[in-house]
């Protein structure tokens, strides 16, 4: 068992160790020069947000919908219970 667990951590530390000893590719050359994007000017780089954040608040509104609907029925069960054991308690009294 501890050859096995051995064996694994060497296994994972040799995977940092051999990335490090790797080369980084070439940078590119340093130019002087203004390069202009190969990019459409009408192009625009944009996130969903709206459509994100209204799923986001949806579930949230759900969770809570369905965490209160929860609390509701524990409620009952143990009102209902209460209410079974406060007549056994009263008619074993008389």
């Amino acid at each position: 068992m501890t050859i096995r667990a051995l064996i694994l951590s060497l296994a994972l530390f040799a995977v940092p160790v051999y990335a490090q000893t790797q080369q980084p590719p070439p940078k590119p050359a340093a130019t002087d020069e203004f390069v202009p994007v190969d990019k459409p000017t009408n192009a625009q780089e944009t996130i969903p947000a709206p459509r994100l954040v209204a799923i986001a608040y949806g579930f949230i509104w759900v969770a809570l919908f369905g965490y209160v609907w929860s609390v509701r029925n524990r409620l009952s069960n143990v009102e209902r219970e209460l209410e079974t054991v406060s007549k056994r308690v009263g008619t074993e009294r008389r």
